[in-house]
Formats: C-alpha cells, sequence, structure tokens
C-alpha cells in the first residue's frame, strides 16, 4: 500500500470537538518475569513502585511505575508466556529535562550491559535519544529536545530534521533552534 503524505498530514480533529486529550497517562507492558522487570525500570531507569496488586487481583501480579508524581505512567503485568514479539506497539519514549540526562541515561545502560539499538536524532521532532531493549523486548527511548508545536500548526520542515547517527553528532551538529551546548 502507497502511503498518500498529503493526505495523511491534511487530516485534523472535528470543529466543535467535546473533548480534548492532554497526554497519554500510562503503558502497561504484559512481561515473563515481574520481579526482573520491576528491577530493570527501578535499578536501571529509576522509576518508583507506587503499588503492587498480588496474583488474586490480576493473574500474573501487576506492579504500578511512576517517574512523576502521576500514580504511575506504567504498570506492568506478569505471566507473559513468551517474550514481546514487538510487532504492534513500536516503542514507547520517555523525556527526560536535560541534554545531559540523554548521555547520563545512555552511559548507565551501557554500565549495565543494556543493548542499546540506537542513539543520536531520528528526524521528525528533532528530538535527541538513546533507544534500547527491556528484558521483555519491549522498544523503549529516553529523550529531550523535541519539537514543540505552536498554536499556528507550524512543524519544522523536513529539509531541517538533521538525522544523526550517535549523541556526539547530534550534539555537535545541532537542529536550527535547538541548543546542544551541555554545562
Amino acid at each position: 500500500m502507497t502511503v498518500n503524505v498529503e493526505k495523511l498530514k491534511s487530516m485534523t480533529p472535528p470543529n466543535g470537538m467535546d473533548f480534548h486529550i492532554t497526554k497519554l497517562g500510562h503503558i502497561v507492558l504484559r512481561v515473563r518475569d515481574l520481579e526482573r522487570s520491576t528491577a530493570f525500570y527501578t535499578q536501571i531507569l529509576g522509576f518508583k513502585v507506587s503499588d503492587v496488586y498480588p496474583e488474586e487481583m490480576m493473574p500474573g501480579g501487576m506492579v504500578f511505575l511512576r517517574c512523576h508524581t502521576d500514580h504511575h505512567c506504567l504498570a506492568l503485568v506478569g505471566a507473559a508466556e513468551e517474550q514481546a514479539g514487538n510487532k504492534e506497539l513500536h516503542h514507547f519514549a520517555f523525556e527526560v529535562p536535560t541534554l545531559a540526562e540523554v548521555i547520563r541515561a545512555r552511559d548507565r545502560l551501557r554500565t549495565n550491559n543494556v543493548k542499546i539499538d540506537f542513539e543520536g536524532r531520528r528526524r521528525a521532532g528533532c528530538q535527541i535519544a538513546v533507544e534500547f531493549r527491556d528484558p521483555d523486548n519491549h522498544s523503549v527511548e529516553i529523550y529531550w529536545g523535541v519539537d514543540q508545536v505552536g498554536s499556528d500548526g507550524r512543524v519544522r520542515p523536513p529539509s531541517e530534521w538533521c538525522g544523526a547517527k550517535s549523541l556526539d553528532e547530534a550534539i555537535a551538529n545541532p537542529v536550527p533552534g535547538q541548543d546542544t551546548h551541555l554545562p
């Protein structure tokens, strides 16, 4: 099937919408080993446990994790039968407040022998990121500096996307308006 770029770009919400979604609330992942995955998200990525359901409440158990003040942004449900095929869900991403934190996250992943799939800057959105897999093969991104879209709806043109295949390259060659100077 051919992708009709112009048709996709022209799609907008209908006038008069009577509700407005403000953010992605949370993601729930099925995992094979609840303890192993909870250790990964707490010990490697720094999440905090808010609550835990025992198996009587949720077959396999369930752990609610937070990275800010919301009760949870990620939940893990145990007893998955196999490792994720990572077919339907391409990846999910977590934002950090500074570019230096992307570098520190990458370094922490390396220190803990987590295989990194990509680091640098993709294209649309121009965020600088590190991408990796969790213990169940879910693809995860940690990023900084995603472009913001104002009320005029204007986005950065593709001619300014400037992909980079390493954090060093992304820092050395920022896109217009992106301050990649490290303190």
